[in-house]
């Protein structure tokens, strides 16, 4: 919850920057905490009300705000944001409904061949980076890089870790990975530089559904450690190393 003075500075901090002929990015802030995620849910709640706009794409300190060119021109836009943005109630920021997404992850060998360099780096055993890395709730700050990529943050400090100098070519479906003080989960196979930790044996993207991914912007994520015999019960294998 925010106070009155708070809600003030929040309205007038954010900066409008026109990107395109029919994009603008508010900037709400250069530092990333749970509060700028809340205000950053709280506008595109609002927006997605405004006619003309045609998609709204949140990130970490950022919204990115598609419109329709026959309804605004560089100045509507602009004053329509600011319009939108004084009408907020700011004092709501933080009530967000989200929903905790749990994903099974197995850390072993097979599937986490980055597990023990993280381990060595952290100057930790590896049942100590898996209890860290599965005993933390995330947050969903931003969808992207490929449909159903989730960047979830923070990690706890003891377990940020630099992304690889060589990435690889191919990350498998569904490796569970870590870089800096974010993880995530990979929803399809891509060329990738996190390190790899584990592998989920559960699809992060349904192509069949109106919602198309199982995780988004604003959810909780809990990662909860199987057994190898449950990972490939459950569907899973070791293909992609």
């Amino acid at each position: 919850m925010m106070d009155n003075q708070a809600s003030a500075a929040a309205a007038t901090s954010i900066e409008i920057s026109l990107v395109s002929d029919q994009a603008c990015l508010l900037q709400f802030s250069n530092i990333i905490s749970d509060a700028v995620a809340d205000q950053i849910s709280l506008v595109t709640t609002a927006l997605r009300e405004l006619e003309g706009i045609i998609d709204l794409i949140p990130s970490y300190t950022t919204l990115l705000v598609v419109f329709d060119t026959g309804c605004f021109d560089r100045f509507a836009i602009q004053k329509a944001l600011q319009g939108v943005l004084a009408s907020i109630d700011w004092s709501s920021a933080g009530n967000r409904a989200s929903q905790e997404v749990v994903i099974p992850v197995y850390y072993g060998p097979e599937v986490g061949p980055d597990l023990e360099d993280v381990a060595t780096h952290c100057q930790l055993d590896i049942e100590e980076v898996i209890r860290l890395h599965s005993t933390t709730t995330y947050r969903a700050y931003a969808i992207g890089f490929t449909p159903g990529f989730a960047f979830l943050g923070n990690t706890p400090e003891v377990l940020h870790v630099p992304r690889k100098t060589t990435p690889r070519l191919k990350v498998p479906l569904g490796s569970v990975a870590i870089a800096e003080r974010q993880t995530a989960v990979y929803p399809s196979v891509t060329p990738g530089g996190w390190q790899i930790l584990g592998r989920t044996p559960i699809a992060l993207v349904d192509w069949a559904s109106d919602s198309l991914a199982l995780i988004k912007a604003g959810d909780n994520v809990r990662f909860e450690p199987m057994t190898k015999e449950e990972f490939l019960a459950q569907g899973g294998n070791f293909d992609g190393f």
